[in-house]
């Protein structure tokens, strides 16, 4: 069975540890069944690709998977690094907090 995640495709992310410390990017694309996520402009390796009816050939600059427990969402008011809560909203919605400001993460 997949983890359950409190980071989304979409959100704004921190690096925490790594050779990108302090990055910030966004998501791509998570992958529940490895713990890692794809984050736009974090962990780029060089690869050479070769040319293709459709592709250019040459070396290109690609994302490659994260290890979740090394991102933190940035808080939507400051953009410091945060951990997530749940709350549920008077009209019933269950949405995402930053437990930092307490501001509401999803719409």
């Amino acid at each position: 069975m997949a983890a359950k995640f409190k980071l989304r495709r979409g959100d704004e992310v921190v690096v925490m540890t790594g050779k990108d410390q302090g990055k910030r990017g966004e998501i791509l694309k998570v992958l529940r069944k490895e713990n890692r996520a794809i984050v736009r402009g974090i962990n780029l390796v060089k690869r050479h690709q070769r040319q293709t009816q459709s592709a250019e050939g040459g070396i290109i600059s690609k994302e490659t998977p994260i290890q979740i427990s090394n991102l933190a969402i940035a808080d939507p008011k400051d953009g410091a690094p945060t951990r997530v809560g749940y709350k549920t909203l008077k009209d019933g919605r269950k949405v995402r907090f930053a437990k930092r400001s307490g501001e509401v993460i999803d719409g």
